[in-house]
């Protein structure tokens, strides 16, 4: 019986290795998300020999209120597609507070999909996304 390589096996099967750091960002370190800012950011990097792996932020939703969590919910959208155009392969959102799960959970699972079609993995600490 033989068995298909996976997707993941026939991209990295003729990979050599790479004289790059891979590095982990946090987005409080950005001084902003605009594309120009990124992309010098990107090329710097890349001359110093770093490729950002991974981009945390932390996030907040301490208000039971629809606007605010919106509003955190758009900051959080910004920093997915900044990490997308840094060329991340996840983007740590790690939750530090949240007064109402049910407003929240909407919220995460629409920004996973977001980041999945940017084509970055999301992950959520601090609060149960699928619950």
């Amino acid at each position: 019986m033989s068995t298909s390589p996976t997707r993941v096996e026939s991209a990295v099967s003729s990979c050599r290795p790479s004289n790059v750091e891979p590095v982990a960002l946090s987005a409080s370190s950005l001084s902003t998300t605009a594309p120009e800012y990124l992309r010098e950011l990107k090329a710097e990097l890349a001359s110093e020999g770093y490729q950002p792996a991974e981009l945390t932020v932390a996030a907040s939703f301490a208000e039971d209120c629809s606007l605010a969590t919106q509003s955190e919910a758009d900051r959080l959208r910004d920093v997915v597609r900044a990490g997308a155009f840094l060329g991340v392969g996840v983007v740590r959102v790690e939750v530090e507070t949240v007064s109402n799960p049910e407003k929240v959970r909407p919220a995460l699972e629409a920004l996973e999909e977001r980041a999945r079609r940017e084509g970055v993995t999301l992950s959520v600490d601090g609060l149960d996304v699928s619950a």
